[in-house]
């Protein structure tokens, strides 16, 4: 006869299948802290938190009152002060318009004055300068001048870009490819000593006095700055300074600018070209030439050399 296993009974249920996970257990059925959870149910009897006296409702009215009066005064003086700002901006701006409006008037005022000064200067030029006086005035750049001369365009090399290196100096070119004062310098002299009559760059007639500086990576003359290409007008014997000017020294200097550092000029005979007057001029005084003068006696001559620096 077979035997049937024996039936254990413990009398207790089964084990839970996620027994062995009593840390995760504990914190799915313990969601809410205990401590949380009195205060919840305290809070739910005693009427859900609201004041329940006569005294404490008003107390709340009250503050809620206050609350709203301290946002409505900020509200308010905020835009008081945006009123004020924008009255203080509007009398600026119309300020500021009347004092350029003023300067505008003045600047006119000033060039209208430089003009008469500028006529007087010539005609005492043409009054006093006896024989010679269309020479004079012609050298010193009082009146315009037209004739036949040449016409030289010097531009900056291709692609170049902004920014620095000072003037060359000697053969310690700084290698930008960008055309500087102490070129536009050395250009002119030479086309002054190959026999220019009269000189203009970029429209501004240049006299004896005249200086080219620079400022940052702007050339000035007198003061005035250019932009390039830089056009260079000489009135003279076309042929005679082109060929003249190409042999210089000055010549050759644009040369080796070209050819070493891009720089891109372009040198053409004009059968007649004119130049303006010069917007100023700079009276000094001088003693006419007299007999036996300049000969230790202080008697000299004022040197009309040209020459630009």
């Amino acid at each position: 006869m077979s035997q049937q296993p024996p039936v254990r009974s413990t009398g207790s249920p089964p084990p839970r299948p996620d027994a062995s996970m009593s840390l995760l257990t504990n914190v799915m059925d313990h969601a809410l802290d205990d401590g949380y959870a009195e205060a919840s149910a305290r809070r739910a009897a005693e009427g859900g938190g609201l004041p329940r006296t006569l005294r404490a409702k008003l107390g709340l009215a009250g503050g809620l009152l206050l609350a709203a009066a301290v946002v409505t005064v900020g509200a308010a003086q905020t835009q008081l002060s945006a009123s004020v700002v924008a009255k203080d901006r509007e009398e600026l701006i119309e300020r500021i318009r009347a004092e350029t409006t003023a300067v505008d008037d003045l600047a006119e005022d000033i060039e209208k004055l430089r003009g008469e000064v500028g006529e007087r200067q010539r005609a005492a030029l043409r009054e006093h300068g006896g024989d010679r006086g269309d020479l004079v005035a012609l050298l010193s750049g009082a009146t315009e001048v037209s004739g036949p001369g040449v016409k030289l365009v010097v531009d900056d090399a291709k692609g170049v870009a902004g920014g620095g290196g000072g003037p060359r100096e000697g053969g310690g070119f700084s290698d930008t490819g960008r055309v500087r004062d102490r070129d536009m310098q050395r250009i002119v002299n030479g086309l002054w000593q190959s026999g220019a009559e009269a000189v203009a760059i970029n429209g501004q007639r240049l006299t004896a006095l005249s200086a080219i500086r620079a400022a940052g990576d702007a050339i000035l003359v007198d003061n005035r700055p250019l932009v390039p290409p830089y056009t260079v007008l000489a009135v003279g014997d076309g042929k005679r300074l082109g060929a003249r000017f190409q042999e210089s020294t000055d010549g050759r200097y644009l040369q080796a600018l070209r050819q070493n550092f891009g720089i891109r000029s372009s040198l053409s005979r004009q059968d007649r070209i004119g130049l303006p007057a010069a917007p100023s001029l700079i009276v000094r005084t001088a003693l006419p030439r007299t007999s036996g003068a300049g000969n230790g006696d202080g008697q000299g001559t004022a040197d009309t050399g040209k020459g630009t620096s």
